[in-house]
């Protein structure tokens, strides 16, 4: 099979963790007979400086045409970077929110997961780490009180600030719809979090979540309350699969998972539009000051390459290879110098790169 990405390198170690990602798909696309092409489009830091915005029509064209997107990085250092002089619509962050709006990503995955090798950086205690953890946050990305009117003004003499939550029951079912199509991957467990005991908008979420979870009779569905939710990842992570929930739920809720593996520098992530079009990125940031070191970790971008391969080509089989041959380099203790602890050997970004390729 032929594939189009649209790779967007972006600023700071962009460059450098997206090359070792297209090495790792170019060694997935050798062994197991399919060609990756991919066509390069500015974004970011680096579209202001040739083009004056972050993110310009013909960028956006390009993206839209490919079977899939696989981003580095975006964004440089306020106040120190120019780039932070320009207004807020027109800094390097801004070019992120329009390619979202305008390939229709309504849905972000984040997985979180613990590695064995590097349980000794997991913040619980020793006793849940050892149990380890496997678990994506599926969270809808579009709606919610992030994009719902908002006012600041006087009443009754007193200034008020009011945010509006809304979703409805067609923008809950895709994302639902999505998160059960995911849980069919795994482990077929989908914990939906919400806050129908207080807010209207929940209780909707809950009952078309329900209402889906009768198309995927082999998933088992459990709800939980946002705040249970957000105890129990610190209390016993083990028993998520996957966690459904809103917009800004979603946002806490991927944050506090990623910060118990010890390491967003391994992170992947992803948003998807309708059908099978997504774009894939780590969750990590540019890190402009180590940008041209060779010493980024360029797992967590391989590891969204390997997302790729699953949830928009269908490559099961080849994604595992991916995930494994990564498992494979951190029992041989190799590691980067962000992740490095001692007995083990530190490699550059390129070679971390050759090492995974090497294991497919």
């Amino acid at each position: 099979m032929n594939y189009n990405i649209a790779v967007i390198p972006g600023d700071g170690i962009g460059p450098e963790i997206v090359a070792e990602a297209e090495k790792v798909l170019n060694k997935v696309g050798k062994k197991y007979g399919h060609e990756f092409t991919y066509t390069e489009v500015l974004m970011g830091g680096v579209s202001i400086d040739a083009h004056g915005v972050p993110l310009t029509d013909g960028a956006l064209e390009t993206a839209k045409k490919s079977d899939s997107v696989l981003l580095g990085a975006v964004g440089g250092i306020v106040g120190k970077d120019k780039w932070y002089e320009l207004p807020p619509n027109l800094r390097p962050e801004a070019g992120l929110l329009a390619i979202r709006k305008g390939l229709g990503l309504f849905a972000n995955l984040r997985p979180a997961y613990l590695y064995d090798e590097l349980k000794e950086a997991c913040p619980l205690k020793e006793n849940i780490a050892r149990q380890g953890f496997d678990m994506m946050v599926v969270r809808e990305l579009t709606g919610g009180l992030y994009f719902g009117e908002r006012k600041t003004e006087p009443v009754n003499g007193v200034m008020t600030a009011t945010d509006t939550l809304q979703y409805n029951e067609n923008e809950i079912r895709r994302i639902a719809r999505k998160g059960f199509e995911i849980a069919s991957k795994r482990r077929k467990n989908v914990i939906s979090v919400d806050k129908a005991n207080v807010l209207d908008s929940s209780r909707l979420w809950s009952k078309i979540v329900r209402e889906v979870a009768v198309e995927f009779p082999e998933v088992t569905l459990t709800e939980m309350l946002v705040d249970n939710c957000a105890m129990q990842l610190v209390k016993n992570p083990a028993q998520f699969d996957v966690i459904l929930t809103e917009n800004m739920f979603g946002d806490i809720l991927s944050d506090e998972a990623s910060m118990i593996t010890g390491s967003i520098g391994m992170l992947p992530s992803a948003s998807l539009a309708e059908g099978k079009f997504g774009l894939y990125e780590p969750s990590h940031g540019a890190a402009p000051d180590i940008a041209g070191q060779n010493i980024a970790n360029p797992i967590a971008t391989v590891l969204s390459a390997a997302m790729m391969l699953r949830y928009s080509f269908d490559l099961d089989k080849e994604a595992d290879a991916v995930e494994n041959a990564v498992r494979k380099v951190l029992e041989d203790k190799y590691r980067t110098i962000d992740i490095m602890s001692d007995g083990c050997k530190q490699v550059k970004c390129d070679k971390m790169g050759d090492l995974i390729a090497d294991r497919i």
